[in-house]
C-alpha cells in the first residue's frame, strides 16, 4: 500500500513505527459555527481511510480533535452574548448531530483544547526551557522559528518564502515576524487559564501538538488534515513538537483537497459556504459521499449544481440494478473475491476511491448482461458489491427503498400512482431488453395522456 506523503513530495509505501499497528490523527473543526461540506468531507475522508487500515488487517487508534477555543470562537461569543466555551458545547452537540446523519463513524479517541490546558501549559515551559520559546512582559509566548533550522520542510519554503505567504500578527515584543503564539495574554471578559506567564489561553498550534503527545506519546504514523493546514498550522506543529522531542513527529502526513463552489473557494466571506444540515435535508447520506468520492481525496472538488443530482441520479440505476436481480432470481448472495481485489487495488494506490468508484459503472453493465442472460451469478457480484462498496459508505440502503425514494422526490407529485407503476414496468422491460413489451407500455402511456422520455440516468413522464 503506498500513500502520498507531503513531507517528501511522493508516494511512499507505508510502513507503521509498530508492525500492526497504526496511530492516526486528523485535525478536526474549530467550532466557531456549523458544520459545512469542508468539514463533512475532511471527516469522511479520515474515518474512510481508518476503515481502510483496519480491512488491510492494521490496529488503528485514530483520533479527531475539537478546537474549542479560540478567537473565531470568541469574537462568536462575543456577538452572541453566550460564554465561549457554552458556545462551543453547543457547536460540538449540533456538529455531532449532523455527522451521525451523514453516517460518518466517530473516531477512537474525541480530543478537545480545553481538556488539556495543564498539558499545554507544561509543553509550553519545557519549550521555553530549551530555548525555543520566550515569553514577553505582556504575558504572551512565542514559539523562536530561528531555533529550528528546519522549519518549512513540510511545506517546502525557506523562511523567507514564509514571511511572504502568512499573515503575521503584528506584536513589537515578537523577535521574529515569523514567530507564532504559542500563549495569548487575555484580554478583559476573554476565557482565560492561570499560567505562569499570567492568565491566558492556548495559540492554536500549540493545541493539536499536545493533544497529540497526550494521546500517543512523542511520534505518530499518520497526520492528516486539510490542504488549507499544511502551512502555516502543521509546520508550526512540526516545529513545536520536533523541538521537544527531538524525534520526527508524523511519518505521514497526509492532506485532502479543498471544496469550490462553481469555481470558487468556499469561504464565509463570498458568501458560498454549503452547510452540512441543508445538504442532508436534501440528499441521501450515499448521494453526498457518492458525489465528493468521485474526486481523489488529494484533488480539489468543485461543486456545481449538477454534482449532487446527477450522483443521485447514478445511485438510482445501480439500485434498479440491484431490484431487478432480487426480482428475477431471489436474495442476494455469494461472493465474488475478483471485485474486492480491484477495490483494494485502487484502495492501494494512495485511497483512490475516485478509481473504486469509476469502477462501478463497468460492474453493473456486466451485471445487467448476467441478468438479461439469466445468470443467476449476479446475485454474487452485487453480494461482493454491496459488502466491499459499504466500507465508503454506499449501498448499504435497501434496493426498493431507495428507488422509492428518489422517484418520490424526482418524479411530477401530479403523476398518478398507477402512471407511475406502468412507468416503472416499462423500465424493467426495457433493462430486460423486451423491445416488444417496452414499446406496448409507452403507447399505454401514451393513450392515458403521458409521454415518457429515456435518458441514461432512467426517464421522464410529462403530460401529452
Amino acid at each position: 500500500m503506498k500513500i502520498y506523503n507531503t513531507l517528501t513530495g511522493k508516494k511512499q509505501d507505508f510502513i507503521p513505527l509498530v508492525d500492526g499497528k497504526v496511530k492516526m490523527y486528523a485535525c478536526g473543526i474549530t467550532v466557531s459555527g456549523e458544520a459545512h461540506i469542508g468539514h463533512a468531507y475532511q471527516a469522511l475522508i479520515y474515518d474512510i481511510i481508518r476503515k481502510y487500515l483496519e480491512k488491510k488487517g492494521y490496529d488503528v487508534t485514530y483520533a479527531r480533535n475539537y478546537t474549542d477555543v479560540d478567537d473565531k470562537i470568541i469574537a462568536k461569543s462575543n456577538e452572541t452574548g453566550i460564554p465561549a466555551d457554552e458556545y462551543a458545547k453547543q457547536m460540538i452537540k449540533n456538529i455531532d448531530e449532523q455527522m451521525e446523519r451523514l453516517k460518518v463513524d466517530e473516531p477512537n479517541l474525541w480530543l478537545k483544547a480545553t481538556q488539556s490546558i495543564d498539558e499545554i501549559i507544561e509543553f509550553v515551559n519545557t519549550l521555553i526551557e530549551k530555548g525555543h520559546a520566550y515569553p514577553t512582559k505582556k504575558g504572551d509566548v512565542y514559539f523562536s522559528v530561528e531555533s529550528f533550522p528546519s522549519y518549512g520542510k513540510l511545506s517546502h519554503r525557506n523562511l523567507e518564502d514564509a514571511m511572504n505567504g502568512v499573515r503575521v500578527e503584528n506584536d513589537e515584543m515578537k523577535l521574529n515576524p515569523l514567530d507564532f503564539a504559542l500563549w495569548k495574554s487575555a484580554k478583559a471578559g476573554e476565557i482565560s487559564w492561570a499560567s505562569p506567564w499570567g492568565e491566558g489561553r492556548p495559540g492554536w498550534h500549540i493545541e493539536c501538538s499536545t493533544m497529540n503527545k497526550k494521546a500517543f506519546g512523542e511520534q505518530i504514523d499518520i497526520h492528516g488534515g486539510g490542504r488549507d493546514l499544511i502551512f502555516p498550522h502543521h509546520e508550526n506543529e512540526i516545529a513545536q513538537t520536533e523541538a521537544l522531542t527531538g524525534k520526527q513527529f508524523a511519518s505521514y502526513w497526509i492532506h485532502n483537497g479543498l471544496i469550490k463552489v462553481n469555481g470558487q473557494k468556499m469561504s464565509k466571506s463570498l458568501g458560498n459556504s454549503l452547510l452540512l444540515k441543508d445538504l442532508l435535508d436534501k440528499y441521501s447520506p450515499e448521494t453526498i459521499k457518492f458525489a465528493l468520492l468521485q474526486t481523489n481525496y488529494r484533488g480539489d472538488i468543485n461543486v456545481t449544481d449538477n454534482l449532487f443530482p446527477d450522483a443521485e441520479a447514478h445511485l438510482y440505476e445501480f439500485y434498479k440494478v440491484i431490484k431487478n436481480a432480487e426480482d428475477k432470481f431471489g436474495e442476494i448472495g455469494g461472493e465474488n473475491k475478483d471485485i474486492d481485489m480491484s477495490f483494494d487495488k485502487a484502495m492501494d494506490d494512495d485511497f483512490n476511491t475516485a478509481l473504486a468508484i469509476s469502477n462501478l459503472f463497468g460492474l453493473f453493465k456486466a451485471i445487467k448482461s448476467k441478468i438479461n442472460a439469466g445468470d443467476s451469478s449476479a446475485l454474487a457480484d452485487i453480494s461482493q458489491i454491496k459488502k466491499t462498496y459499504s466500507l465508503i459508505g454506499l449501498f448499504t440502503t435497501d434496493a426498493k427503498a431507495f428507488i422509492d425514494y428518489y422517484q418520490g422526490k424526482n418524479q411530477s407529485q401530479d403523476v398518478p400512482a398507477e402512471i407511475q407503476e406502468i412507468a416503472e414496468r416499462r423500465a424493467v422491460a426495457r433493462q430486460n431488453k423486451d423491445w416488444a413489451m417496452s414499446d406496448k407500455l409507452r403507447d399505454e402511456l401514451l393513450s392515458l395522456g403521458y409521454i415518457v422520455k429515456d435518458s441514461k440516468d432512467g426517464y421522464s413522464l410529462s403530460k401529452k
